[in-house]
C-alpha cells in the first residue's frame, strides 16, 4: 500500500512522512527530493532556472512513475502536486492519499520561520503572508478535499497525527 500525504506547505507533510515511515516500517519518498536528485539543483533554482512549467511537468513525471512502480511506501507530496495536471486523480485511485488539513493560522507561524527556502511565498511581505495563504488555499482545497481522508494537524503532536492516520487506514 502507498500511502500518500497531501497539504499546503508547512502542514507538516516531510516530517509526518518520516515519522509515519518510521512507525511502519515503509520506505519513505518524498517528491520534492526526487526533483532535487534527478535535476541537480534545488527547488528554487530550478524554479529560477527552468520555470515552474517545468518543475510541473518533471513533478507528473516522476510522481506517475512511483505510484506505477512503489508497492509499500509513505510518499510525502509538495504543496502544489494534487492542483496540477490531473495529478489528484492519480494519486487517490493510486494510494491512500491523506490531506494534513492546517489552519491558515499554524500555517502563517510555521512558514514565516522558512520564507527564503520556499520559492512561492520568498519576495511576500511578511503581513500580506496570511491573505496570500488563505487565498492560496481556498483555491487549493478542491484538490486537497478529494483525498480519501483529511485529519487536521492543528495542535497536535506528530505522534498523534501519525496514530491517527494510521487509525483512518
Amino acid at each position: 500500500m502507498i500511502i500518500s500525504l497531501i497539504g499546503y506547505m508547512g502542514s507538516g507533510k516531510s516530517h509526518i512522512s518520516k515519522v509515519l515511515s518510521q512507525k511502519l516500517n515503509l520506505k519513505l519518498i518524498d517528491l520534492d527530493k526526487e526533483i532535487i536528485l534527478k535535476n541537480k539543483m534545488s527547488i528554487p533554482e530550478i524554479f529560477e532556472k527552468r520555470g515552474e512549467i517545468y518543475f510541473r511537468k518533471e513533478e507528473r513525471a516522476l510522481l506517475e512513475e512511483i505510484l506505477n512502480t512503489e508497492k509499500d511506501c509513505i510518499l510525502s507530496l509538495g504543496g502544489g502536486t494534487p492542483s496540477y495536471y490531473n495529478n489528484i486523480d492519480l494519486i487517490t485511485q493510486k494510494s491512500e492519499s491523506i490531506y494534513l488539513r492546517t489552519s491558515v493560522g499554524t500555517l502563517t507561524e510555521r512558514l514565516l520561520k522558512q520564507k527564503q527556502k520556499r520559492p512561492l511565498i520568498a519576495k511576500i511581505p511578511d503581513e500580506d503572508l496570511p491573505e496570500f495563504i488563505a487565498k492560496h488555499l481556498f483555491e487549493r482545497q478542491v484538490y486537497y478535499g478529494q483525498a480519501k481522508y483529511t485529519v487536521g494537524t492543528d495542535a497536535k503532536t506528530p505522534e498523534e497525527i501519525v496514530a491517527e492516520i494510521i487509525s483512518v487506514i
